[in-house]
């Protein structure tokens, strides 16, 4: 377990470098202790852990309609597979914004999915194995040796929706449908290590909850809620730098389409839905703003709307990224998302970094 402390803290120590302002005239009050444990126990009660049981079940019942596909191939049964893909990934997708703890032992967060993928060194690998099948990588455990990169969504992607994928509904139990059902019982086998290993009483909660002397991640509530702070923060950049910047940079510069996250399947925006999803839900039932004075609660009425407004246009995005991009209008939106999202962020870390005495010169954005 102490292992797993330890990993934890590599992945939020850019985060906890003394981060609150050092001169006492120069920083608002900093809240009490007690304020604090109190908003980190919520946000690892009521986000963090059942964000992490949602996502193991929605990937038991991926794991289900792939066993169902491969057992009896239809086009319903790719439909449900299809949609049940969809599912497992919005349910990742809200809690994929805590980028520390478990997750990132092991590989697992890469293992779940590797993106981005810009020299298409997973697409590759996938396309190598269906084009010469390995029986070793469908037996149980098969993957867990095997690259990072056909392991996770990104691979199960390809399966469900890339070239080749109509024959799923007419093949019983071919190898690409058992690579397939390996992969979503391989992503549910890790979503199971996370509920563990977050649910242990004696770990990385504790962790979270009682900052202090001799805690593997934090010695002070202070550093607990930069990190935690470092949670939405980088969710946010994220959402703006790996998910739309990736294959739009802005009006006048040239687009990448086929480098969006899941083009193939249609579900660029439901991983954006989901990640903003989280953001949104993470600040609210961890009652963060019960840590600003009362003429600063208005910080998270504003990160509300921006978060509203971007919801709002990625539901009226089209899901062919291809046709995205080439559309006037759509590009608009795309902008829009563009700039909100800059917006989000500075909102986040600046506004209610400052608002709970983060340092005017700290920067989530550069990893100072």
């Amino acid at each position: 377990m102490l292992n797993i402390l330890r990993a934890a803290g590599l992945a939020v120590l850019f985060a906890t470098a003394p981060a609150f302002a050092q001169e006492e005239t120069l920083r608002p009050e900093i809240p009490a202790d007690a304020e604090i444990r109190t908003v980190i126990a919520k946000a690892v009660d009521d986000f963090i852990r059942p964000g992490y049981r949602d996502f193991h079940a929605a990937a038991g019942a991926l794991a289900g309609e792939m066993d169902a596909l491969c057992a009896a191939p239809s086009p319903d049964a790719l439909a449900q597979a299809k949609a049940a893909f969809a599912e497992a990934a919005l349910s990742w997708a809200r809690v994929e914004i805590v980028r520390t703890g478990p997750a990132i032992e092991d590989n697992r967060f890469e293992r779940i999915l590797f993106y981005p993928d810009r020299k298409s060194t997973g697409l590759k690998q996938v396309q190598a194995l269906l084009a010469k099948p390995d029986d070793s990588t469908t037996a149980p455990g098969g993957l867990s040796g095997k690259s990072v990169a056909m392991q996770g969504f990104g691979a199960l992607e390809f399966v469900l929706a890339g070239t080749g994928s109509e024959a799923l509904a007419t093949e019983a139990d071919g190898f690409r449908c058992r690579y397939g059902r390996a992969i979503a019982q391989n992503i549910e086998h890790i979503a199971g290590e996370l509920v563990v290993l977050w649910e242990a009483p004696d770990g990385v909660q504790q962790a979270w909850k009682e900052p202090g002397p001799g805690n593997p991640l934090f010695r002070n509530t202070q550093e607990a809620m930069t990190a935690l702070l470092g949670v939405l923060v980088h969710g946010a950049e994220m959402v703006r730098d790996q998910r739309i910047e990736t294959f739009y940079k802005g009006e006048d510069s040239q687009t990448f389409p086929r480098q969006a996250l899941f083009w193939r399947s249609g579900n660029t925006w439901t991983m954006v839905e989901g990640n903003l999803e989280g953001l949104g839900r993470l600040m609210h039932v961890s009652d963060m703003a019960a840590l600003l004075s009362e003429d600063q609660t208005s910080i998270i009425g504003s990160v509300d709307f921006v978060l509203k407004s971007m919801l709002r246009v990625t539901g009226e995005m089209n899901s062919d990224i291809e046709a995205a991009v080439s559309d006037d209008s759509q590009r608009q939106k795309l902008d829009f998302l563009l700039v909100n999202g800059r917006d989000l962020i500075g909102r986040l870390n600046d506004q209610y970094g400052g608002a709970i005495g983060l340092t005017s010169g700290f920067s989530f954005s550069d990893g100072d």
